[in-house]
């Protein structure tokens, strides 16, 4: 079976991590990019404003 090449990641708002509000996306698993943690500029719908979001871990699930 192959490698992946993304993995997901939860981006949470940077001033307020503990918001509602909260992006999944993906980034390279391997390579320069996949050690950095991504900090992108997003629409938060709660505040009506572009903020900074970062990247978190993914919550637990259970199967």
């Amino acid at each position: 079976m192959a490698k992946k090449t993304h993995i997901k990641v939860r981006l949470v708002p940077e001033n307020k991590p503990d918001s509602p509000f909260f992006y999944y996306v993906k980034k390279p698993a391997g390579g320069e990019k996949a050690k950095e943690k991504l900090k992108l500029k997003k629409y938060n719908p709660n505040t009506r404003k572009h903020e900074n979001f970062v990247e978190k871990k993914l919550p637990p699930h259970s199967k």
